[in-house]
């Protein structure tokens, strides 16, 4: 007679996994492929809904629905795919228009902080800093010829902000 143990252990089989305690690995099909190539085309439809609607309250459990998947499959696969969370990417789409916004100069930062979708001012300057490495009020009153003398493909490259890691915050003397 086996003990209650063993023959849990014993049912491991029925789990997927080999009694040896290895994990059954399934080898990916032309079916896997097809449905990986699947979600990539929801994802860039996601992607795409956040850069054209960034201004509006967005939020993944919506973001998910609009493609028919679950806010958590959605989260998953958009990390896998683009390398950060969907939060991170809305927000970095957010800060790169309140950079244009804050550089015309006829806002203040309060209301570019609502123009973008930002429902917080101290998220939002909080965000900015950490993407940017100024606050958003240094940010808008940086001289306007910064990029003079700097051609426009450089100067979009290095006025972009930085994404998945924190900017480098500047020395102090």
């Amino acid at each position: 007679m086996r003990s209650g143990v063993a023959a849990e252990r014993g049912s491991g089989d029925r789990l997927g996994i080999d009694p040896r305690g290895w994990h059954d690995r399934r080898v990916p099909g032309p079916n896997d492929d097809a449905q990986r190539l699947r979600d990539l085309a929801l994802l860039r439809r996601v992607r795409d809904r956040i850069d054209r609607e960034y201004a509006q309250p967005l939020d993944v459990e919506a973001l998910a629905r609009g493609v028919n998947l679950s806010a958590g499959h959605l989260s998953r696969e958009f990390k896998r795919a683009y390398g950060e969370s969907v939060y991170s990417y809305l927000m970095t789409r957010r800060i790169e228009r309140a950079m244009a916004l804050l550089r015309r100069g006829d806002l203040t930062v309060t209301e570019v902080c609502f123009e973008v979708g930002c429902s917080s001012l101290g998220t939002f300057s909080t965000r900015f800093t950490e993407l940017v490495g100024v606050p958003p009020s240094v940010y808008r009153n940086e001289p306007d010829g910064v990029f003079e003398a700097v051609p426009s493909v450089l100067a979009k490259r290095v006025a972009r902000p930085v994404r998945n890691r924190e900017a480098t915050p500047a020395r102090r003397r």
